[in-house]
């Protein structure tokens, strides 16, 4: 009964909307998509204006974006990659730093932009998040390459399941 595509690398699986994304590539995707939004709230911060509001806007999407991409490592990437690489340090090491991020998008959603430590907690957050990219990107995503993990249908349920949150933001 099942008729799935098995080009996974192939030129075409991109330009069709209906073809399968690979676990990883949603993932990094999703890394590339907030580096930008994080660079764009330092250059608001340096701008003379202070556009607040704009950065308040820029902050809660950063911590939208988060907040479901940590979601969708931790219920579905996160049990299978550890089942499969067998490095439960590095494993541990992603929990603990989604953790300690966390904590962080709440203490930023608590607070106001106007709080003195607001700019200061989202860029710290920023940094925290891009040793975090680094760490999956150069130490677990080449491990998980090269297992026998099916990162293209552990990319269909990832993706179900942000288009579930994004539509719970968005009601």
């Amino acid at each position: 009964m099942q008729h799935t595509q098995t080009s996974r690398s192939t030129s075409t699986s991109k330009s069709s909307k209906l073809a399968s994304m690979d676990a990883m590539e949603i993932l990094k995707d999703d890394h590339k998509k907030v580096q930008k939004m994080f660079k764009d709230f330092e250059k608001l911060c340096s701008s003379d204006k202070s556009p607040k509001r704009e950065k308040a806007e820029l902050a809660k999407l950063i911590c939208q974006e988060l907040k479901v991409h940590a979601t969708i490592e931790e219920e579905i990437f996160y049990p299978a990659v550890r089942k499969t690489i067998h490095a439960s340090d590095i494993m541990n090491e992603a929990v603990v730093e989604h953790g300690c991020a966390k904590a962080l998008i709440s203490q930023i959603e608590s607070c106001e932009p106007s709080d003195e430590h607001y700019d200061a907690m989202v860029i710290v957050l920023g940094e925290y998040v891009n040793h975090h990219i680094a760490e999956e990107e150069k130490e677990m995503f080449p491990k998980v390459k090269k297992s026998k993990l099916d990162t293209a249908a552990l990319g269909d349920e990832m993706m179900e399941r942000k288009q579930e949150m994004l539509r719970q933001f968005h009601h």
